[in-house]
């Protein structure tokens, strides 16, 4: 009866099983967002986005790109709002956000119209011919200048750019900090970033008739809690608004979280033009305006008896949420709220919050979610507070942190840690790093003028979040008002077919985690099977998964509820097969094991049965099963940590089911001359329960360790003072490499979690939250001083390392001609011989058609009246070209001796405005020694891209203009430039390229 039945049983879950999911990803059989091509008749979608970062919309002129052939339709903002309601959020201030702008655009790159035509390329073309009229306002790009009191106003019912505040007590932090031996402060700024996935964002929309309903295919990750928000900004019931996410996704690290705004804008663009309609992010788009971590400014204060003892907290927060309030925020700034005491059995803590909006990209879901800012403050002061107090760091942690004993334990704020050992941890990570080597060695390179540190970084990792934390930003009276929120709902569907297959579907969309791998782990665990022979569906549709709002890939959700969902669904199933076994056999069911791909009663080796046929008798056999079996194998189970409750009148939550434990060590040494900081050691320890996949557990330690890295050495989302970006490209937002990775060693510590079915906790985040932090406190060490912002480039390193003023953001610009950036502004000055004299050289110059043929890039020159010109001059900047409309004026005239020339000009790539003033001066044997002097700002797609070579564009073109008005004063330049251009006049009227 049996085949071939093994002896020896595998245990899968904890195993370090390669990857199901790697052989279609290595060898390009996955499926993404842009493989898809679901239905007939897509068209392609391109957006139009403001280059300004404030402007009120005047008059949108889209009569060329409709001319075009291939053009399908053209949506703008007014055009939407009638389709469309604002999405909601959980602040009340009275800013409604659109995914496009109405009336008036907030951050650079707010789309302003969508062109939908037959192929991308056409889209791209149209944008470019159409015509936007902008009244240009003032704007506001960071946290300080937008709180001023005379900032511009970004919403003008709002009436103010602080759009929530909110104070929070626990215990009684008066008392702690007035009963203090000491008392540490620090003050901080916190970047904005980004986690940049390989993968961008993509959308294909289709709106039908009869019933109005949306079918929308996306890269979305969830959570699917704003689907109702999108069905009702869409203006149709929830189950008219379909979402299905691609099989599989090129990363997210939270990012796709923003998709949403995309899919309500696309939908509503279907709708409008009668076709379904395909948009897929370009990088510069990315970069620009899809979604980004808050930045932040804060105060921390610590208050410490004598021997080191926390007794409280103080934390001041001030966030940047970008133009708009976008769902789910505000939660970057209350993810952390309910573990605000960190590892650390602090008992008093006052927390006050204030949401602002700049005129930046709105901000979302980023690896870590507001983990690495509420570190950087909490992690930077106990290093402080170390070294005021002469305690080593990892002494003054250990006193701290929450005994092994007190677990569970509630915080303050209201989170119920649910395991670990915070000091068995510390331990292993001190043993790893070597520590009392690594403070010999760093004393020893001191003594010889070296600059070496060390920096410890600790804390809670919350997993499988209460979607009812971000509540929070709400009073409790006004919590009352609204209909209660609590949990984090998980399901999973397990199914077998006629011949024995066994499905399990999943509720979380994995963008790279491995999923799949390990939900068949588990349920070849409790089945008896190999993983190989578990199918894993992890794309989720809304028509037919088993979703709820919960729903989703988010706050490391899988390892933390998930797979407890997975779990007990298999066992369902087991139960299931044992029992049809069991019947065959004429046995009890509890007698039946499940091993091998058999199902066999126990201690009898020769008694069973092969799965595949035990499963088999419920589809083949439904008249024949037991009375309590049901025909058909198919379970489904759904979980609800009952941890997991609405906020209290006291502000108190348990915010996440689980939480992990990370402790990292960073040992630098830093090179006075050049600023460049090596990484001589990096430790990273971690609790994450039981370790599900070991091999998938230490690529996520990895991954969380370059996220940080980059957010502490290289990566900043930079606007100027004028609200234009500038880190549009990977040349101007630098990521770290495989290069710039150092080594890093890995340690574990396992405290199994009481709270799901296999004692695990979620570790998705891990060092991105913390290696910000261990990185800075090792260069505070290294220098001795304590106010260090960040990315910690060479620029910055230096100036720290030399005794120098270090300003929070760069100058637009740092190039001119012989100079220096003024004010953002591209400015120059400079001198040339030319070979005319003055009167020759000034009569050049306000000849039009002599103009136009020194400017660069010149293709039309016409005069629109006394010193007034316009033109159409085509320029190429970082690999980019377009045409821009240029208007310029020639003021201040002296006769035979100067003139300013005033121009500006805009076009599809950007804006800029300048002034230069030219000098004329007579030289010798008749020659002419010009003078000049500019000033130029430049915004938009032009300024995000080409930050880096706007300079040496700027010297290139005014070389060029010097080059071009030599060569025409030279015998016999002028006729030759008449033929030429006569020759140009003529090709151009016929369409052609000259």
């Amino acid at each position: 009866m049996l085949e071939a039945i093994g002896t020896v049983s595998q245990r899968w879950v904890g195993s370090p099983l390669a990857r199901k999911e790697d052989q279609a990803l290595l060898t390009g059989q996955a499926r993404f967002i842009d493989d898809l091509s679901p239905i007939p008749g897509i068209r392609f979608a391109a957006i139009l986005r403001s280059p300004h970062p404030h402007a009120r919309i005047g008059r949108i002129d889209l009569a060329r790109a409709r001319e075009l052939p291939g053009v399908r339709g053209i949506v703008t903002g007014k055009d939407v709002a009638d389709l469309i309601g604002p999405l909601p959020s959980v602040v009340k201030a009275p800013l409604a956000y659109y995914p496009i702008a109405i009336d008036r655009t907030r951050y650079v790159g707010e789309p302003v119209a969508v062109v939908v035509a037959d192929t991308r390329y056409i889209a791209e073309d149209a944008c470019d011919l159409i015509d936007v009229e902008y009244e240009v306002l003032p704007a506001v790009s960071d946290l300080r200048s937008a709180t001023a009191r005379d900032a511009p106003v970004i919403h003008e019912k709002v009436g103010s750019n602080v759009i929530s505040q909110r104070s929070f007590i626990y215990g009684n932090p008066d008392a702690a900090f007035a009963a203090a031996d000491r008392v540490f402060e620090f003050s901080y700024s916190y970047p904005r970033y980004a986690s940049t996935p390989m993968e961008t964002f993509g959308v294909i929309a289709h709106f039908e008739r009869a019933p109005d309903r949306y079918t929308v295919w996306s890269n979305f990750q969830g959570p699917f809690v704003v689907q109702p928000l999108m069905a009702s900004a869409l203006r149709v019931p929830g189950h008219r608004l379909r979402l299905i996410t691609s099989p599989s996704s090129g990363g997210s690290f939270g990012i796709k979280q923003a998709v949403l705004s995309y899919i309500v804008l696309l939908a509503a663009v279907s709708r409008k033009t009668g076709v379904p309609v395909k948009w897929i992010e370009d990088r510069a788009e990315h970069l620009t305006a899809s979604s980004a971590s808050s930045d932040r400014l804060g105060t921390v204060a610590a208050a410490f008896t004598k021997n080191g003892e926390l007794t409280g907290l103080r934390f001041r927060n001030s966030a940047n949420m970008g133009a708009h309030v976008r769902p789910p925020e505000p939660a970057s700034l209350y993810r952390m709220h309910a573990a605000s005491n960190g590892c650390y059995k602090v008992p008093n803590i006052s927390i006050d919050n204030e949401l602002v909006v700049t005129n930046c990209t709105p901000v979302g879901l980023n690896r870590g979610y507001g983990g690495p800012q509420f570190y950087f403050a909490l992690e930077r002061v106990m290093d402080i507070a170390a070294r005021g107090l002469g305690i080593d760091p990892a002494e003054l942690r250990r006193r701290n942190f929450i005994p092994a004993e007190a677990f569970p334990y509630r915080a303050p704020a209201g989170a119920v840690f649910d395991a670990g050992d915070y000091d068995a941890a510390l331990s292993e990570l001190l043993r790893i790093a070597d520590y009392e080597e690594l403070n010999r060695r760093r004393d020893e390179i001191r003594r010889t003028g070296g600059l070496f540190g060390i920096g410890l970084a600790a804390g809670v990792e919350p997993s499988g979040s209460n979607m009812a934390y971000v509540s929070l930003a709400q009073t409790a009276q006004d919590r009352r008002r609204a209909d209660r929120k609590s949990g984090a709902n998980a399901s999973a569907v397990v199914s077998i077919d006629p011949s024995g297959q066994v499905t399990v579907r999943l509720c979380s969309a994995p963008n790279g985690q491995g999923h799949a791998t390990v939900a068949a782990q588990i349920a070849a665990d409790a089945l008896g099977l190999h993983p190989n022979d578990i199918d894993v569906v992890t794309e989720i549709d809304t028509l037919t998964s088993a979703w709820s709002i919960a729903s989703g890939n988010y706050s490391n959700r899988f390892a933390a509820i998930v797979v407890d969902a997975v779990a007990k669904c298999t066992e369902q199933v087991a139960h299931k097969i044992k029992l049809l076994a069991a019947d065959a056999l004429d046995v009890s069911p509890e007698e039946i094991e499940l091993r091998e791909g058999y199902a066999r009663v126990r201690g009898q080796s020769n008694k069973g049965l092969p799965f595949r046929k035990a499963a088999a008798r419920a589809h083949w056999d439904p008249a024949g099963l037991p009375d309590n079996a049901a025909p058909g194998i198919h379970e489904a189970a759904v979980v609800s940590p009952p941890v997991l409750g609405s906020p209290d009148d006291e502000d108190r939550i348990a915010s996440a089911v689980t939480f992990g434990f990370v402790i990292d060590l960073a040992a630098v040494e830093i090179d006075r001359k050049t600023g460049a900081i090596r990484i001589d050691k990096y430790v990273s320890v971690h609790d994450v329960g039981t370790q599900l996949n070991p091999k998938i557990v230490e690529g996520q330690v990895h991954g969380g360790f370059a996220h940080g890295l980059g957010a502490a050495l290289f990566e900043e989302l930079a606007y100027d003072e004028r609200g234009n970006f500038l880190s549009g490209t990977f040349a101007d937002y630098l990521c770290p490499t495989a290069v710039e990775v150092p080594r890093l060693e890995i340690g574990h510590v396992e405290t199994a979690s009481p709270v799901n079915a296999l004692g695990a906790k979620g570790m998705g985040d891990g060092s991105s939250m913390l290696t910000p932090a261990a990185i800075t406190n090792a260069v505070a060490d290294a220098l001795g001083r304590d106010d260090i912002s960040l990315p910690l480039n060479l620029r910055r390193v230096w100036a720290f390392a030399n005794g120098h003023d270090v300003k929070r953001r760069p100058p637009a610009t740092q190039t001119r001609t012989e100079g220096t950036a003024v004010g953002g502004a591209l400015t120059g000055s400079g001198e040339v011989s030319l070979s005319a004299p003055v009167e020759e050289v000034w009569r050049r110059l306000l000849d039009p058609h002599e103009l136009a043929a020194i400017i660069p890039g010149c293709r039309d020159l016409t005069q629109d009246g006394p010193d007034r010109y316009s033109a159409q001059v085509v320029i190429g900047v970082a690999g980019i070209r377009g045409t821009y409309h240029a208007q310029i004026e020639m003021r201040d005239k002296k006769e035979m001796s100067s003139v300013r020339l005033v121009g500006k000009a805009f076009g599809a790539l950007g804006f800029g405005s300048g002034s230069g003033f030219v000098t004329l001066h007579p030289g010798a044997g008749g020659r002419t020694r010009l003078e000049y002097r500019y000033e130029a700002d430049v915004g938009g797609k032009v300024a995000a891209v080409g930050q880096r070579m706007l300079g040496s564009v700027t010297r290139y073109l005014i070389a060029q203009f010097f080059h071009s008005l030599e060569r025409q004063l030279r015998p016999g330049g002028g006729e030759r430039w008449r033929t030429w251009w006569s020759k140009l006049r003529r090709h151009g009227r016929s369409g052609g390229e000259p």
